[in-house]
């Protein structure tokens, strides 16, 4: 058994353990969501990640942005954050994408991975993943902070509400203010769903959505349905169409 894993696989179980070894996720952006996702799925020995990310370093992502260093600005992220974890955990498989998200992308760059982690800081690209995740029949978590406020849930397709029911009409926001620790915080919630998920551990966000107030340290937990006039998941809609 590796040392490495000892403490989390009373938790996780050697069958859990081994499918996280087996599993594949796609990291759709490997910014301030994307670095602590990234990090703690390597460090519980996750076998491969996908991650897609177009942008490159800068002096101002890094406040939050841990997968990254002030000798990088520049690099492209991807290729920064395959360094990192790679030397973190060499058991890591990374494959890069330095794209964008698109509906002409989307499918290419997710190939055969397990689930899709949304970590975006626009809903351009999230509201693509939602239905490429629809698509696809594969598992999709969100995440998206503001500030000292983050959110977190997981859509399963044909059985949750997807992102489309959640939010939808959402706006995209540029350059939006955000304290790292608040994207730690989220982050780290999709790391752990994504894991618990992949290893059917525990109770995951499906068909619940997590808000996180930091000003106030309070995180409250709602129930969420699927929309009848969603375009996306709703057959009522597809019927009527």
């Amino acid at each position: 058994m590796n040392e490495r894993y000892v403490r989390q696989i009373p938790v996780i179980g050697d069958v859990g353990q081994k499918k996280l070894e087996n599993a594949s996720v796609f990291l759709a952006g490997c910014g301030g969501l994307g670095s602590p996702v990234a990090f703690y799925l390597a460090a519980a020995g996750l076998g491969h990640l996908r991650i897609a990310d177009r942008d490159v370093v800068e002096e101002t992502n890094l406040n939050r942005q841990i997968l990254h260093q002030p000798d990088r600005i520049g690099m492209p992220k991807a290729a920064s954050a395959k360094q990192t974890l790679e030397a973190f955990n060499p058991d890591i498989e990374v494959m890069t994408f330095a794209s964008s998200i698109d509906e002409k992308t989307a499918s290419r760059m997710i190939g055969d991975a397990d689930i899709i982690v949304d970590a975006m800081d626009n809903f351009i690209a999230r509201y693509v993943l939602n239905e490429i995740s629809h698509a696809l029949d594969i598992p999709l978590v969100h995440g998206g902070v503001a500030g000292l406020t983050g959110q977190a849930t997981l859509i399963v397709p044909g059985k949750t509400a997807c992102l489309s029911c959640i939010f939808p009409d959402a706006k995209t926001t540029i350059g939006t203010p955000i304290l790292g620790t608040t994207a730690g915080v989220i982050g780290l919630i999709e790391a752990q769903e994504t894991i618990k998920y992949l290893t059917n551990t525990g109770k995951t966000l499906a068909g619940k959505l997590l808000l996180w107030d930091g000003a106030v340290n309070r995180m409250d937990i709602f129930s969420v349905k699927k929309s009848h006039r969603c375009p996306i998941c709703s057959t009522n809609y597809e019927e009527k169409t």
